[in-house]
């Protein structure tokens, strides 16, 4: 394998495998405190509660929009050129490496009043979306020859990420026995931020007279946004206990908002909704952007090859390639700056028609000395949508809850998404005294198999509830 399918092979990896937003097994699901992020207007039932430090939630998700790990290393006995020009074809400008990583590290909330649960914590979040950018990688592999007289567009270049911690703080009110809703608060601190988008600009081939062709760049705009990323040399330079140290007290601050609703229609048909992070992040630390404005005509390298050398690339020595560099560099010139910029936060929507059935008892609530109808089991249908640089996801899901006893929950779903059709998941929740703990999982088919799935997810939690 050359160097030049190595870095194609990479990106095809990224662009086939990342994570995913959607909590579509922990919405809504057993009235637990963590659902309370997917919902601050979700009800509760206790007290009190605590997550354990570091482990009150923990999600990790995987997937992909077209391609697995089996398309390039499955022992079949093609060989890695057919399979990998295979994967090439099948990528598209849609295709995207899209991940988000949350874990809880404070997780807390207590009953203020009979209608009032106030919860608050501290989680660290890492999400990242980059669009495929399919005529370029594909020039890049084939080269100029599969491409004379093609333009290429550089608006495919397109990708966001942001490593943050955020310090929250919410409500959940209980207007009447029909509406909870509620709202929280969020104190963004920015550790790391890269993006590029609204891009501008082709590079056209065309055959030459002198040299075999000629590359027009024209009306090129380009803008690169980072933050804790690069030093004054443009090079990676990420100082880890800086990075840790930013998603707890940062110069780089925002704010944003959740909030979310649960009404109950009849005592058996129940509406849900939510929508969170409506908030940015403000940048005024540690940038380093860069900016490529305007056209260029590049000749191309001529390259006389003589057969009796086995050095094949010594006519491209360095003083000519440094000259070819600098042309390029004065006709689009590149700028650097440390000039603040705001990211705003991907914005997310939930929602949820629940009906329920099987009655087995009522259940007192000793907070407000009120009886709610316990239902053995409930069907209902979610949906999730949340905004992207190219344009919104969604996701649909059909879920099926059965409520083994009070204290035990077991919750499955079919989820339809960009990831795959036929998305089977489990959850399960359950209480012991005080100490309650859930398990999540996704596409739980191709879990014995994760080089041939499209996508998998594992979510779980630890919390000490107080009834």
């Amino acid at each position: 394998m050359n160097c030049r399918t190595f870095v194609i092979v990479f990106v095809l990896l990224f662009s086939c495998f990342g994570y995913s937003q959607n909590k579509q097994l922990l919405y809504g699901f057993a009235e637990m405190p963590n659902t309370l992020l997917s919902n601050p207007g979700a009800e509760t039932n206790f007290k009190f509660h605590a997550g354990i430090p570091g482990l009150s939630g923990l999600s990790f998700n995987i997937g992909s929009s077209e391609a697995t790990i089996a398309d390039l290393f499955l022992n079949d006995k093609i060989d890695f050129t057919t399979k990998f020009k295979n994967l090439l074809g099948k990528l598209t400008e849609r295709d995207f490496v899209d991940f988000n990583t949350k874990i809880e590290i404070l997780n807390g909330g207590f009953r203020l009043n009979k209608k009032m649960y106030v919860s608050f914590g501290l989680y660290q979040e890492i999400d990242f979306i980059g669009y495929f950018p399919d005529d370029i990688v594909n020039s890049l592999y084939y080269g100029n020859g599969n491409n004379v007289y093609k333009t290429i567009h550089f608006s495919e270049i397109k990708y966001k990420g942001d490593a943050l911690g955020v310090l929250h703080a919410g409500v959940s009110y209980k207007v009447n026995k029909k509406l909870n809703i509620g709202g929280r608060f969020k104190l963004y601190s920015g550790s790391l931020h890269l993006s590029s988008n609204n891009n501008s600009g082709t590079i056209t081939t065309v055959n030459g007279d002198t040299n075999i062709y000629k590359q027009y760049l024209s009306n090129l705009n380009l803008n690169f946004y980072s933050s804790g990323l690069l030093d004054e040399d443009n090079n990676v330079n990420i100082d880890a206990t800086e990075t840790i140290g930013n998603f707890f007290l940062s110069k780089n601050i925002g704010v944003g908002i959740d909030v979310g609703f649960t009404y109950h229609y009849t005592p058996q048909i129940e509406f849900t909704g939510s929508v969170l992070d409506i908030g940015f992040v403000s940048y005024t630390k540690n940038i380093n952007n860069i900016s490529i404005i305007g056209s260029h005509q590049f000749d191309g390298v001529e390259v006389l090859f003589d057969e009796t050398n086995t050095d094949y690339w010594s006519p491209i020595n360095k003083d000519y390639l440094e000259e070819l560099y600098n042309e390029a560099k004065a006709n689009v010139p590149s700028e650097t700056n440390t000039n603040s910029f705001v990211s705003w936060r991907p914005i997310k929507f939930n929602g949820a028609v629940k009906y329920s059935y099987g009655r087995a008892r009522s259940i007192k609530e000793c907070y407000d000395e009120t009886y709610k109808e316990y239902y053995s089991n409930s069907v209902g249908v979610q949906l999730y949508a949340i905004t992207r640089p190219l344009s919104t996801q969604v996701a649909a899901t059909l879920f099926f809850e059965k409520s083994i006893s009070e204290k035990f929950h077991a919750k499955l779903t079919y989820t339809a998404n960009d990831y795959s059709m036929s998305n089977i998941g489990v959850g399960v929740s359950t209480q012991v005294g005080i100490f309650h703990m859930y398990g999540l999982v996704d596409n739980i088919f191709n879990m014995t198999n994760l080089a041939k799935a499209k996508s998998a997810s594992v979510q779980f939690g630890f919390n000490l509830i107080f009834d």
